[in-house]
This record gives structure tokens, sequence and C-alpha cells, in this order.
């Protein structure tokens, strides 16, 4: 299954980087290390998922059970357990949850670019792979999620280097090691989020293109089509991993309900079901198509000149382009199939979109047009943020008063608008420096400006109120060293950043029955015990002149009580209810 005509520029196995070739990719490295690094350690988890995943490593790490995920005293079955692994993992090399939880994240996006960079080395050139590496670094939303300890960087991670050893099989091989590799890390990617197997999608543009004999690909005997089959060996063994001990586990506490609905909504609900009739983040068919223009600039800003060289290679016959371009626009399908639709679901598209952009990007960036769209671009949002913070600073409008009033600041929320006014000024700077002539360093210097001012400056400034830490220490503040305190409509960061053990009801249990099992457990101990909870929980049950209002944080406001405040016989949004006065 193979062309007779090889790609024009392989990389050869013993050629030796030049001295200069050695400094540039070192450059790069120090380069990505910067903007994905700056800001680790210097803030806490933060809302939505970023505690969720956290707190069940932290509990993985005290309770010594790493096969079932907890969120509480629940089982939380939403997700597979790798990202909670590795931070716990992570957690336990450093001792330090401010860098172990964001470990996973950092490294895997590394990993990504490497994966890249060595795909464009040896498919054109080590220039062209360093262009790769760069242009994932000029998308946005990339770095903005691999600067979040969420599952999406790991999955793109896992899926890059399915991808990387796929394509070193049926483009530079054959290789049938890195085949089995490239499948055992989709298989990785199954256990990490789902969608994992994707990577293997690869296969369909490279089948098409081995019927019609397109140039570049392997060749790779057809009678040893049995190879092709432990490549399904190697994913299901790495799905194994996880599956095979998870099953065991769950079949040794079959009296236990819990376990049973664990594995049935991790295995169906949370998949095919949630795939196939999604309940939420319901969107049309074309809910991607803006969303890669927008969350990917400045990369796609590269599209005018890619598109129709990418065309000119297709009618060329190029596996290099054909094989990413078409596993491209397949994620897309499959993904805008589904009604349940969200913006980093398509992410794992971005290191292929970097892969077959930059082998066009030296002779784009010789051309006027794209280095004048790199410069509005670097006009537009330098503007806006000096914009948005000089008038904010000036005329303390409506909007950043609420702005503060949500974040929890205890003060104006100048230092946010400061901010704004200096990333829209370093966006202006670096395009004065360089000017038109140089549009591409002026770019990469603004988003290194940009990463840099969001991790050292905005991670301190927000992390009080995001993370809810400082909500949680005027807690703290209230509470007798022998004290003990449950959780009722709680959050995941609420539990991660207290400085005891909490007692919690339930998280996905009704706020009414959660009240109403903490008011119980209260009860057995008044002098000791105290209740923190969610406003909207409360009701008419709890009198307020006795109870603690321990501030405002995610959007929400938080009360501290002891029994004495709590109305008895009260349960909140119960008919009860409407008879206390």
């Amino acid at each position: 299954m193979a062309s007779a005509t090889p790609h024009p520029n392989p990389l050869p196995a013993g050629e030796r980087e030049s001295s200069f070739e050695r400094r540039q990719f070192w450059l790069l490295a120090i380069f990505a290390i910067l903007i994905l690094g700056i800001g680790i350690g210097l803030r806490d988890p933060w809302p939505s998922d970023e505690p969720r995943y956290t707190l069940a490593a932290k509990q993985m790490v005290e309770s010594g059970d790493w096969l079932f995920p907890h969120r509480g005293v629940e089982l939380y079955a939403d997700k597979p357990p790798m990202l909670m692994w590795l931070e716990a993992a992570s957690f336990e090399l450093v001792r330090n949850w401010r860098v172990a939880f964001m470990l996973p994240s950092f490294l895997g996006a590394l990993g990504t670019l490497w994966f890249i960079y060595d795909l464009g080395a040896r498919l054109w050139n080590r220039k062209v792979g360093r262009y790769a590496a760069m242009a994932a670094l000029m998308c946005i939303q990339f770095v903005f999620q691999a600067k979040r300890a969420q599952i999406d960087p790991l999955v793109v991670f896992f899926i890059t280097a399915a991808n990387w050893g796929l394509l070193r099989h049926l483009l530079c091989g054959p290789n049938w090691r890195l085949y089995w590799f490239g499948s055992f890390c989709a298989g990785l990617g199954v256990i990490t989020k789902g969608v994992g197997f994707l990577a293997l999608l690869m296969l369909l543009p490279y089948a098409w293109a081995a019927v019609r004999r397109w140039n570049g690909l392997a060749a790779i005997d057809n009678a040893t089509w049995w190879r092709w089959s432990l490549g399904l060996v190697a994913a299901l063994a790495a799905i194994a991993l996880w599956l095979v001990p998870m099953l065991l586990a769950a079949r040794s506490h079959a009296g236990d309900p819990v376990y049973g609905a664990y594995v049935g909504n991790i295995l169906l609900k949370q998949t095919a079901h949630r795939y196939a009739n999604a309940w939420h983040h319901l969107h049309g068919p074309l809910f991607y198509l803006p969303l890669m223009v927008y969350n990917w600039l400045p990369l796609s800003l590269t599209y005018p000149g890619t598109l129709p060289r990418w065309w000119r290679s297709l009618k060329t016959k190029d596996a290099r382009i054909l094989l990413p371009l078409g596993w491209i626009v397949l994620v897309l399908l499959f993904f805008s199939a589904s009604g349940g639709k969200r913006d980093v679901y398509i992410l794992p598209i971005v290191p292929m979109l970097a892969l077959i952009t930059a082998p066009y990007l030296e002779e784009m960036l010789a051309k006027r047009w794209l280095r004048a769209l790199g410069a509005l671009f670097l006009l537009l949002i330098g503007g806006c943020m000096l914009g948005v913070g000089i008038y904010a600073l000036n005329a303390h409008p409506a909007f950043a008063t609420r702005l503060a009033y949500d974040r929890g600041f205890e003060g104006p929320a100048d230092s946010l608008w400061w901010m704004c006014i200096v990333i829209g000024a370093a966006q202006w700077l670096a395009l004065a420096i360089f000017r038109l002539r140089r549009a591409h360093y002026a770019i990469a210097g603004g988003m290194l400006a940009l990463w840099i001012v969001w991790g050292a400056w905005a991670y301190p400034l927000l992390n009080d109120s995001s993370s809810s830490v400082g909500l949680m220490n005027r807690v703290a503040a209230h509470l007798g060293a022998q004290d003990e305190i449950g959780l009722v409509d709680w959050k995941e960061q609420n539990m991660l950043m207290l400085d005891r053990h909490a007692m919690d009801f339930g998280f996905t249990a009704p706020s009414s029955q959660q009240f109403t099992r903490g008011v119980q457990w209260q009860a057995a101990a008044p002098a000791r015990r105290w209740l923190f909870v969610q406003e909207t929980a409360m009701g008419d049950c709890v009198n307020r002149s006795k109870a603690i209002n321990v501030g405002h944080a995610n959007r929400r406001d938080w009360w501290l009580f002891k029994a004495d405040a709590v109305i008895a016989g009260c349960v909140p949004g119960s008919v009860a209810d409407e008879e206390v006065p």
C-alpha cells in the first residue's frame, strides 16, 4: 500500500543538526516553557472543572483508593480517572498541590509541541518543525487550555501522540512499533476522556490514498495485514489498564448499587448516550465554524493562504497534507453530528492544523497580506484592552462595579484594569518595535506579553476569589481548633480550600435533603459543629441574625451557623416553609 513517489524532503535518520538549528530549537523550547509555564504555583484550582479534578486527586492520595474517584462521599463518574491519577502522582512527587495540579497540562502541552515539531522535521525539514510548534503556540485557545488543569490538554496530548505514531508509520515507515504505540496512545486517550479513539480515524484517509497511490506513503507490505489488527489490540490493552481493575473492584462491591451505577454511568451515559442524546450545550451543526476563526487567532489568520495551498497540494497527490487534513475534516464532522457541542471538543484538531500550516508559513510571511493581518490583529486586541482599561479606570461604569462584586474584590478592581492597559500597551509596543515588515515577531512578542501578564499578574490577583481560598480562610477564622464543619449545597473549591476535613451530605443530592441531613449531623454535637451553606439552600430555615454571612464568592452568597440559628422542623423548599413566619 504505497506510492512509488516518496515525499521530497524526508529527514534522514542520521542527519546531524547544525549549531544554528540546535540554538533555534532550544530558543523555541525556552519560549514554549515560558509561555506555558509562567504562573505555575501562583494560584489554586479555579472553577468550573479544576477544583473537581484536584479534589478527586487529593481524596485519592488521602484514602488510597485510586480506582474510584470521589467528590466528597459520592463517587465521581463523569470522567475516567486519568487526569486525577496524574495530578495525584504529581503531588506525590512535588508535595505541593499548587504546582502538582497544573503539571499534567503543562507537560502534556510541551509533549504535544514536540510531537508536531518532530513530524514537521521528518516530513519536511527542521525549519518546518519549528514553524509547526510555533503555529500551535500562536493559537490562543491552545495556550489558554494548556494553562488550565482540565482534561482537554491531556486528551490533546494523547491524540497527538497517537497521530505521531500513526503518521510516522504511514508516511515515514513502515514502522510497526510506532503504529502500535500510536494505537496504544489512542487507548490512553479513551481512558482520559473517551474520544481518544478519534486518532484512529487517520487510517481512513490513508486507506483512500493508498488505493489511489498518492505520493509520500510508506511502502507497507500487504502480506503483513495481521499486524494492522494488533493496533486494535494495543488500543484495547491501554483501555484495559483501567477498565479491567475497575470492573473487578466494582464486582467485589456487588452488594452496593452505588458501584453498579458508577459503571453504567461512566461506560454508557457519559459516552454513547451523551453523544447521541446530549442534554446540555446544545448547538446547531455549524457551531464550530466561527470558533475555528476567533478561538484560534492568530493562527487562523493564515486561512486565506493555506486553503488554496492545501488544494494545490491535494491536486499533486501529496499524502503529507491529505492525511492530517482528512483527519481534521472527519473529527470536525464527528463532533458536529452530535447535538451537544463545546468549543474545547475540537481542540485536538489544532496540532494537526499547525502541522499542515507550517510548510507554507515562510512563503506566506513574505507576503504583505499576512503581515498586514497580523498587524491589524495586534492593533485591534491592543486597542480593545487599552480602551476597556482606560474607560473602566476613569468612568467607573456599572459593569466594572459588578465585576468587582462577582470577583469578591475587597476594594476597587483598579488592578484588573491596569492589567488590561499593560496587555494592550505591550501589543502596540511590539508592533511599534518590529513594524509591518516583521509583524510575525510582533505577534510572538505580543502573545508572550499576554501570557506573562496573565500568569504572573492575573493569577495572584484573581486567585482568592476564583479559587474560594479567601472565602474559606474567612470561614476558618470563625472555627476553633476542635470545631467541625459540614457542607451543604457546596462546590468543590469549598471542600478543597478548607484547612480541615469537612463532612458533606452528598453533592448531587437535592439541597433540601443535604440541609436536613446536615442539621441532624449538627444536632449530635451542637457546641462544636458548624454548617457552611449556600444562601439559596437555606430558605427561611435559618435565623440570619444568629448566622454569619461569610461573603460572596463564585457568584454566590455563603453563610456559616451553629445549631441555635436553625429553625426547628423547617425544610428548605418544602410546603412547611410557607408556614414559617
